[in-house]
Order: C-alpha cells, then structure tokens, then sequence
C-alpha cells in the first residue's frame, strides 16, 4: 500500500503474444514493454494474474468488459469481471500502442448506459 491508501504494484512476468479465446484475434504484445493483458478487438481478457502481470491466477475465466471510465492519471481503463469466479478489475486501455491500438469503438461502447 502507499502512503495514500492506494495499492502499488510492479508488473511481473512476460509480455507474450496470444490468441483471444472470445474472439480467436491475434494479440502482438505491447510495444512499450508493459504486459498486455486484454484483446485489442474486443477488450475480453483472461483471469491468470494474482498480481498484474504475475500469472499466477488459477481461475482462468474469462474477464469480460463490464464498463470504461476515464482516469485523471492513467487515461481510458477498462472494467472487467470474470465470468467464472466474479473478479473484478480494472485494466489501462492502451489506444497509443503504434502497433495493435485498443479499438476506440469498443471503448466507448462500454460508457454507454446499460438497460
């Protein structure tokens, strides 16, 4: 914990290209050495970090993007829940990757209000 009450982590483990297993795209990792850890495409990701970056999860459900909300500091994050054990977390968007961009559209898709 920081001095301020808010949790500070030093992402672990290995940026490895994968296949989405929502929506089959091929993810490069990011260009800037941080672990990618959602699809570009559709903003899915995978339930496999105890601490970011780690992998040392058990569940491996699939977190599903629930909402978008903009951070003063750390720009467009993404909410995700897990499907399998109802985890919940919250991911930087990366819309300035140069190589594979998070897809603005599907950003913005979930500011949307729900019904």
């Amino acid at each position: 914990m920081t001095a301020s009450g808010g949790r500070r982590f030093t992402v672990q483990g290995t940026n490895n290209a994968f296949a989405c297993q929502h929506c089959g795209a091929q993810v490069l990792p990011l260009s800037n050495g941080s672990v990618r850890n959602h699809c570009p495409e559709c903003l899915h990701s995978l339930h496999v970090d105890v601490l970011p970056g780690d992998r040392a999860s058990t569940c491996h459900g699939v977190m599903v993007p629930v909402g978008a909300e903009l951070s003063g500091k750390k720009g467009w994050m993404v909410l995700h829940r897990c499907a399998k054990c109802g985890h919940e977390g919250r991911n930087r968007a990366a819309l300035d990757d140069p190589r594979q961009p998070d897809s603005w559209d599907s950003v913005i898709a979930l500011t949307a209000p729900r019904a």
